[in-house]
């Protein structure tokens, strides 16, 4: 895996005709899956982010981001928990539903987390089926290569489109530990094989997390399926952030591979202050703010 297949990887493709660019085709409908096949075709790169509820979600709808990831990265970001692995099917499909209902054109996946599919094909297909006929989503996501194809399979064999996950993969935090996948010539093999395998299983796309960029080029490369970067270098097909890190609502410190593109916790404290003030200081509320 060389960096020059990277560099061929990440040559400039021609424009997207604005007639069919999954950011400016006039939709009367959702993107579809066959909407990213084609963009792939094409050389088109797009974005994807998380979103995990209705406002927040519409925002997005109407900057024309295409593809929404309802994430088990809600356990981190909004439900309090120190990893994913707690995120239940109870908070995943509520989650889901809201953000469905909060958008008109993006393409929305669910996430299914951490014990709703290692028992098997069945378990797997039931939790995705209750993800597509309670809340709505377009698409699931799962994590593993390999060890997940039998469940990739029967989903899709049963019409629900899938995403792949691989690299690093938070669901498996407590054995893997959040640090670098697929160093090393014998690793990443081992991930273009999980690529390929989640390709030939019928996934629609596979999320690569923490990835040399080389090696993400080299599956990108190989597939003809479309790759979706994060923390996985420039010359995967798509980008995907968490929100949060994405407008700097996080926390503390974020992932090195985020960008932060706002500062809205800063913003939201100044405002929450400000509110503070005023209504200690009697300026709020104010005869504009009253009725008689």
């Amino acid at each position: 895996m060389t960096l020059q297949a990277a560099k061929n990887t990440n040559a400039a493709a021609p424009p997207a005709d604005s007639t069919t660019s999954l950011y400016g085709a006039a939709r009367n409908r959702r993107i579809s899956v066959h909407d990213i096949a084609r963009a792939k075709e094409r050389g088109e790169k797009w974005a994807m982010l998380t979103a995990y509820d209705a406002m927040t979600a519409s925002v997005f709808d109407e900057a024309g981001i295409p593809v929404m990831l309802v994430g088990d990265s809600a356990g981190n970001c909004h439900l309090g928990y120190e990893t994913t692995v707690p995120v239940t099917m109870d908070e995943m499909t509520f989650l889901s539903a809201a953000v469905v209902r909060g958008t008109r054109r993006a393409l929305i996946v669910g996430d299914l987390p951490f014990g709703s599919y290692q028992e098997g094909p069945v378990q797997a297909l039931r939790n995705a089926t209750r993800l597509v006929k309670e809340a709505g989503v377009g698409a699931v996501k799962l994590e593993g290569g390999e060890r997940s194809l039998a469940q990739t399979e029967l989903i899709v064999e049963s019409g629900i489109p899938v995403v792949s996950h691989l690299g690093l993969t938070p669901q498996s935090v407590n054995t893997m530990g959040y640090r670098v996948q697929g160093r090393g010539d014998e690793a990443a093999h081992r991930l273009l094989r999980d690529a390929k395998a989640a390709q030939d299983a019928g996934a629609f796309a596979v999320v690569l997390e923490l990835v040399p960029a080389e090696v993400a080029a080299e599956v990108t490369r190989s597939l003809h399926i479309p790759t979706i970067g994060i923390g996985a270098g420039p010359h995967t097909d798509a980008q995907v952030l968490v929100w949060t890190d994405m407008a700097g609502l996080t926390g503390g410190k974020v992932p090195r591979f985020s960008k932060s593109y706002a500062n809205l916790r800063q913003s939201l404290t100044d405002a929450a202050k400000a509110f503070a003030e005023d209504v200690a200081g009697g300026a709020f509320p104010a005869e504009e703010h009253t009725f008689h």
